[in-house]
C-alpha cells in the first residue's frame, strides 16, 4: 500500500508571472518588479505540493514538444514526480497562462491560453496499469471523457476487497455545467467557491449542506471559501470546519487551491480524518500563500 502512488489527472501548463507593484491601468506602460516561468495546471501544482509533502505521485496530462515542454519536464523531474503517463501530441502547442502578481495585495490575474492540445481521453487511461494507483484525482475538465475513466476505476474496485480499491477524488472548480456530472462520480469532491456562488450558496457552510444531495453516498463534499478557510460534509451529516492559516505577508495566491487539495488528498490517504485533513490543507495552503511558488511550503 505505501508504494502505490497518487495519480493526478488533468493540465499541465506554463505560467509566465509577472509582478508589478499596482495592477496596470488601460493603455500604460508598467515596470515589472521580477519575471519568472513556473510549471502549472492545476492538476501538475496539485503533484507538486503531494511530492514535496512526501506522497509518491505520478500526473497524467498532454504534452507537446519544443523547448516549453523540455522546461516543464525538467521541473517534473525536481519534483520527483512520475510522468510515464504523459501523453505526446506532435504538432500541438502546450497551454500557457500570463499571470499579473501585484506585490503589493498579493493578488494574482490569470490570462489562459489554452491552444490546440487535447485532454487525456478514456482510451488513453485505459492503458494505464490502475495496481500502481492507491488514489486518482481528477481536475474537471473534459467530462464526458474523465466520467468514462472513472466508471473504468469504479469496475475495477468492484473486483477488490475493500481495502485494495481505489480512492476516486474530483474537483469541480469551473462554472460549466458540464462538469456538473462529475458531482456523484467521486468518494471526496472537491467544489469551488465560484461553483457554489452560481448555485446561489454564499458560505462553503451552505455550499456543503445545500449540495450534499448531488454527491453519491457515501462521499465527501469539500468546499474551500478562501481566507474564510474551509468546510466539508461526510456520509454522518455533521459539518466540520477550519478556519484559514493567513501568513505573516501575503505574497503570492497562485495555486494555494491546488495547495489545499493535495494537502488534503494527503492526509484522507493516510488515514487522517477529514477535521485533520481539513485544518492541514488550510495550513499547508495558508504557507503557500507566503512564499513565491512551492519550495517552502513544507514545515521541517
Amino acid at each position: 500500500m505505501a508504494d502505490r502512488q497518487v495519480l493526478c489527472v488533468g493540465l499541465v501548463c506554463l505560467d509566465i508571472i509577472s509582478e508589478v507593484e499596482r495592477f496596470p491601468a488601460e493603455d500604460s506602460d508598467t515596470r515589472c518588479v521580477s519575471q519568472r516561468w513556473q510549471r502549472g495546471g492545476n492538476a501538475s501544482n496539485s503533484c507538486t505540493v503531494l511530492s514535496l509533502l512526501g506522497a509518491p505521485c505520478a500526473f497524467m496530462g498532454s504534452l507537446a514538444p519544443g523547448p516549453v515542454a523540455d522546461f516543464v519536464r525538467a521541473d517534473f523531474r525536481k519534483y520527483h514526480i512520475d510522468i510515464s503517463q504523459v501523453c505526446e501530441h506532435a504538432q500541438c502547442c502546450l497551454p500557457a497562462s500570463v499571470v499579473i502578481s501585484n506585490v503589493s495585495t498579493g493578488s494574482r490575474t490569470i490570462l489562459h491560453m489554452n491552444r490546440n492540445l487535447p485532454d487525456v481521453t478514456d482510451d488513453d487511461f485505459s492503458k494505464l496499469d490502475l495496481s500502481r494507483f492507491m488514489w486518482i484525482h481528477w481536475e474537471g475538465r473534459n467530462a464526458d471523457e474523465q466520467a468514462k475513466m472513472i466508471q473504468r476505476v469504479m469496475l475495477y474496485n468492484s473486483t477488490l476487497p475493500r481495502q485494495q480499491r481505489i480512492t476516486i477524488s474530483v474537483e469541480i472548480e469551473k462554472t460549466r455545467e458540464l462538469l456538473y456530472q462529475l458531482f456523484p462520480l467521486g468518494d471526496v469532491v472537491f467544489v469551488s467557491k465560484d461553483v457554489a456562488v452560481t448555485f446561489g450558496f454564499h458560505s462553503a457552510d451552505a455550499a456543503v449542506r445545500g449540495l450534499y444531495h448531488r454527491v453519491k453516498e457515501g462521499a465527501v463534499l469539500i468546499c474551500a471559501w478562501a481566507e474564510k478557510g474551509a468546510d466539508a460534509m461526510g456520509p454522518d451529516g455533521v459539518v466540520v470546519h477550519s478556519d484559514a492559516f493567513p501568513p505573516a505577508a501575503l505574497v503570492d495566491t497562485l495555486g494555494a487551491g491546488d495547495t489545499f487539495n493535495a494537502a488534503v488528498i494527503y492526509t484522507l490517504s493516510h488515514g487522517g480524518s477529514l477535521q485533520d485533513a481539513l485544518t492541514f490543507g488550510c495550513q499547508v495552503a495558508g504557507r503557500k500563500c507566503g512564499v513565491h511558488g512551492y519550495d517552502g511550503i513544507v514545515e521541517k
